[in-house]
């Protein structure tokens, strides 16, 4: 029997449970919980896409040192799925805890020697206390959450204050389940053994906020002036359309009249809510529509339209794991390429990563700015474990002195004074032509809009000159957008270093604590996390500046090392690609490990291991 595990504040627990079975909203409490006691925590949702019976994963990441990426393994099992109790046993660490319904037997061959067993007969115990059998289901959750609240030290009046807080206006659910809870506590206290693995209050949690990604993202889009929404139902983004619609509700009444300022379509597909997105944005109001990998496919027609005929979108992308249906509830960033280059023909799309809720939010803003300012659709890359999951994040900042940049539009006393309008003449060399809103003027000002090829002043023609003109002068409002989309984020390594990586999106916590793994270490990395495509040149230069970069993304067919190495006419053998694309996030342990194991391969010495 190996040592048990023994740590205060910085261990993972995992959460083995049935989909449907009422488990969610106990296990949220158990991590609200520490994170009242000041101790920062991650916590992802693994779920199946049934409504009930298949299995459920719950991972809290209890971490003093602020690290916010899933570690890897686990140090404390919370075992309540007989279905997955052999996979659930296998995946605990050496040392650690396996907590379990002990109300029937289990044969001696289904534990593990190298793992401390804690039983509580959580069935007796509600069986005794309640008849009703969803009662008994129920209650069994939040007395397990009593049993792990004492084992850990977890403050009961915290979790107290927390059932207070969750069944407001339900005040008659209250009781009941402060006394399942106690029951639990009350049962742990009088039959276990101390653990090794503790909760103690502590201060490092500060003013951050604990908010969904699809949240914080329909909070940016009205930020952003957002007033219509058309989406189509799909996971994982269907929640951003609601959060934008309980936003609107508050910010978008207009006091005096009660009348709304905004409009929510549901359509009848993807490429129907994209064509209203278009013809809202074409008539001047801010439109955005929110799908996943299945959704972006459906709409490529219309995106096309967006690209060629200059009128802005903003598409939030929330990635799963596909192709086709693939696992509508796992997480990946596959949709790259897709997007990049999404509709038939020559295109090339804007596309924003956000790397948590924060700047879900800040990006879910800067995006309306972006697609008007370049009058093309932008896509807002976040995924299903932004989206869906709670992240503990810096609070949202907004400058209300910030106005709404529209671009290049040109006003009725612009036309009035005569200036010359042409809607796809490029007045600057920026690539960006100026337009009009319908109605400007009476006379001037007015342009046919289509998807087919037309000159400068929107007159339609097939001639192959016209059409060259039109292209290039698409390629290089792009090369303008370099110049728009926020800029990558560097962090140098302590020494000097031949090696970087370079990474992007929901990767970056995992990064962040693998990074500083590597270096204890002595494998030292300088960083880049990409924030958006076009790629500036700080980017290329990153690249080119080191012998190899590893670049980690959560696909299978390294999709953003296809996009630079096309982009940045890079060398395909000077990037070195770590793949993760199970579905479930990335941990720091799995980039730690492939990263360590290929810097060996090319015979990198540890600075701390090196013959001076």
């Amino acid at each position: 029997m190996p040592k048990l595990i023994e740590s205060t504040n910085d261990f993972v627990v995992r959460f083995a449970n049935v989909n449907g079975s009422g488990s969610a909203s106990a296990n949220a409490l158990f991590a609200k919980s520490i994170l009242r006691m000041g101790v920062p925590i991650a916590a992802r949702n693994i779920f199946p896409s049934n409504i009930q019976g298949l299995p459920t994963w719950y991972e809290v990441r209890i971490s003093g040192a602020g690290w916010l990426g899933r570690r890897g393994g686990c140090d404390l099992m919370v075992a309540m799925n007989p279905q997955t109790w052999d996979k659930d046993v296998a995946s605990i660490d050496p040392g650690g805890y396996l907590f379990y319904d002990s109300t029937r037997p289990i044969p001696p061959s289904k534990f593990r020697d190298d793992v401390h067993v804690v039983g509580v007969p959580l069935t007796e115990i509600c069986n005794a206390r309640y008849t009703d059998a969803r009662q008994r289901q129920l209650f069994k959750n939040i007395i397990y959450v009593g049993a792990l609240a004492q084992l850990l030290g977890i403050e009961l009046g915290a979790v107290e204050k927390l059932i207070g807080e969750q069944f407001k206006g339900k005040d008659k659910l209250i009781e009941p389940n402060v006394e399942a809870l106690r029951a639990g506590h009350d049962w742990a206290a009088a039959n276990l053994a101390p653990i090794g693995l503790k909760v103690r209050r502590a201060d490092a949690v500060g003013d951050r906020i604990l908010v969904e990604g699809n949240n914080a993202a329909a909070l940016g889009a009205v930020y952003g002036g957002a007033t219509v929404c058309a989406w189509y139902p799909i996971t994982p983004s269907t929640s951003m359309a609601e959060a934008f619609q309980r936003w609107c509700r508050r910010f978008r009444v207009d006091p005096e009249t009660k009348k709304n300022r905004f409009a929510i379509l549901q359509a009848e597909d993807e490429l129907a809510s994209i064509g209203m997105v278009i013809g809202a944005a074409w008539n001047g109001a801010r439109a955005f529509t929110c799908t996943s990998g299945p959704g972006v496919s459906l709409m490529q027609e219309f995106i096309g339209l967006s690209y060629f005929a200059e009128i802005p979108a903003v598409i939030f992308d929330i990635q799963r794991a596909g192709p086709s249906t693939g696992m509508p509830t796992r997480t990946q960033q596959c949709d790259i390429l897709a997007a990049a280059y999404a509709s038939h023909g020559d295109t090339k799309h804007v596309l924003l990563f956000p790397e948590d809720p924060r700047e879900c939010f800040e990006f879910g803003a800067a995006a309306f700015d972006l697609a008007d300012r370049l009058q093309t659709t932008v896509f807002v890359m976040s995924d299903l474990d932004i989206g869906m999951n709670e992240w503990l994040c810096r609070p949202f900042e907004w400058d209300d002195k910030r106005r709404l940049d529209r671009g290049k539009v040109m006003t009725y006393e612009d036309l009035e004074a005569g200036r010359e309008f042409g809607r796809y003449l490029d007045v600057d060399g920026d690539g960006i032509p100026y337009r009009t809103y319908p109605g400007t003027h009476p006379t001037k000002g007015s342009f046919f809009t289509r998807g087919t090829s037309r000159d400068r002043y929107a007159r339609y023609t097939e001639e192959g000159g016209p059409y060259v003109d039109n292209m290039q002068r698409l390629l290089r409002k792009f090369e303008t957008a370099k110049r728009l989309v926020p800029g990558p984020v560097r962090r140098d390594a302590s020494e000097p270093t031949r090696y970087g990586v370079i990474y992007f999106g929901s990767t970056s916590p995992a990064m962040a604590e693998a990074l500083a793994a590597l270096e204890q270490r002595g494998l030292h990395l300088d960083a880049m996390r990409v924030r958006a495509f076009p790629f500036s040149d700080e980017v290329i230069d990153f690249v080119l500046g080191h012998d190899q970069v590893f670049l980690v993304e959560q696909n299978r067919d390294a999709q953003l090392k296809s996009l630079l190495v096309n982009e940045g006419a890079i060398d395909p053998a000077r990037i070195i690609s770590v793949l993760h694309y199970d579905g479930t996030p990335i941990t720091a342990r799995f980039i730690i490990d492939e990263i360590a194991e290929r810097m060996a391969a090319l015979n990198v010495v540890p600075l701390k291991k090196a013959v001076p």
